[in-house]
């Protein structure tokens, strides 16, 4: 009892560090997408889907299997049915009649009936349907999962842009602190106008703002994620990849090379599935022209009596056995199947149509996801470019500034200049990321479990 009592107060104390590290997890990107596929509610829906396609696949087929019920009726008089017969019957006079009650009371009836189909074309369609059914619903789990990886893609580096940002403008405003006290000590001592100290104030003022909103931003861009991940949204969380590595790592020019085959592509899958469907429509709406047969067999006992003796041992039960078979022939409808069936085929001409349309938009988003991709890795590579020109451009004026050659308007410039750089190139490294992401879901060339 003692040791027990120990492994007890052990788990107590332990209870809120468990609790502790199940609610703070460290991510890396790869890890991240591994997590949602499991976790995203969207995608645990689509999963969802997929188990009740399967159900629905084997109710379909179970509808044309051997179906067996069980039917049990007790019938009670309150007040039995009066039949009048001629009096002669019974040695009266010719012309009067007696009134008579045929039957007992009380009856109870007992009947089990198996009922088989044996020939049904619209069956056989829905077995067909069924199967089509789901593989809808397993294309559109493909789907959910590739929109589900682009989303955190997406969020992830949202927070990793919004994490950079803090970390720049608050050295940003380390450094125009330090300016800003050394040109108010250089004012105070009659040496600098007191406009550049207000130009720096002015300056100092609108990072401090930008900073105030992407800090705001910051956790938004956390709660965003962890709702992609399905997570709660106030679990903390930590990311080990950076914005830098995943940038170099997403610029593949291989990607650019991959042949356009819109036939791989699940919206294409998804657009011949409607297509599937509007056939078996088509072969449904031809089937009700068919005769169905259906076999049935049924048994059971009866019971009657005037006083409630059923569950006696002396009652008596009469038993009773059929066996029969149903062929219904549809033979005239005025036309109705046949409107119907044109209606079908009406609709999978417009299927086929749409999906010619799919197959070019899908042509039309490759090469447009394509040109995307290219042109945000060459843009990344031209904003590396133009910060390594602002911070030079920006220092050069901080230098003449503090020398008295160059005025406080121009080194605000510089400085503003070097802070939309720096935002610029923050956004041009996330737009590598999420660029490859939309090119790799149009291609449909990722791996989803």
């Amino acid at each position: 009892m003692k040791h027990i009592l120990i492994i007890l107060l052990g788990l107590l104390v332990s209870w809120p560090n468990l609790a502790q590290e199940e609610n703070h997890s460290s991510f890396s990107l790869q890890e991240a997408i591994d997590y949602a596929l499991e976790n995203n509610r969207t995608a645990q829906n689509a999963s969802k889907d997929i188990e009740a396609a399967k159900q629905q696949k084997w109710e379909t087929t179970a509808s044309g299997l051997p179906q067996l019920n069980a039917s049990v009726d007790y019938q009670n008089y309150l007040k039995q049915q009066v039949q009048l017969v001629p009096a002669e019957f019974f040695g009266g006079n010719e012309g009067e009649f007696a009134e008579v009650i045929f039957g007992t009371k009380q009856s109870l009836n007992a009947f089990a009936t198996l009922n088989q189909k044996i020939f049904d074309g619209s069956y056989i369609v829905g077995l067909q349907s069924a199967k089509v059914y789901l593989e809808i619903s397993q294309n559109a789990k493909t789907k959910t999962d590739l929109e589900v990886r682009k989303s955190v893609i997406e969020a992830y580096g949202n927070v990793l842009l919004a994490e950079e940002s803090v970390q720049i403008l608050e050295r940003n405003i380390n450094v125009l602190e330090k300016n800003l006290f050394e040109t108010t000590k250089i004012y105070e001592n009659g040496l600098e106008e007191e406009e550049s100290v207000e130009q720096l104030k002015i300056t100092l003022s609108g990072v401090q703002s930008s900073l105030n909103n992407t800090t705001r931003l910051k956790k938004l861009a956390y709660q965003m994620l962890n709702i992609t991940l399905g997570r709660e949204i106030e679990a903390e969380l930590d990311l080990t990849d950076s914005l830098e590595s995943l940038t170099q790592e997403n610029i593949s020019i291989g990607l650019l090379e991959t042949e356009a085959n819109p036939e791989n592509t699940i919206d294409y899958r998804i657009a011949e599935n409607d297509k599937k469907s509007k056939e078996l429509l088509v072969k449904l709406e031809k089937s009700k022209a068919l005769p169905t047969l259906n076999a049935f067999l049924n048994g059971g006992y009866s019971g009657f009596s005037n006083d409630f003796s059923f569950f006696q041992s002396d009652q008596k039960w009469l038993g009773s056995s059929l066996f029969g078979l149903s062929l219904n022939i549809p033979i005239f409808s005025s036309g109705m199947r046949s409107a119907a069936t044109q209606r079908a085929q009406i609709n999978l001409e417009k299927s086929q149509t749409e999906l010619t349309e799919t197959e070019q938009r899908i042509k039309l988003q490759i090469a447009s996801a394509k040109s995307d991709y290219q042109f945000a890795i060459e843009d990344y590579q031209n904003k590396q470019e133009n910060l390594g020109l602002a911070e030079r451009i920006e220092q050069k004026n901080q230098t003449k500034f503090f020398e008295g050659i160059g005025s406080s308007f121009e080194l605000r410039q510089a400085q503003t200049q070097l802070y939309s750089a720096q935002q610029e190139l923050l956004q041009a490294m996330l737009d590598v990321i999420n660029k490859k992401a939309e090119l790799e879901t149009a291609l449909n060339t990722v791996s989803i479990n």
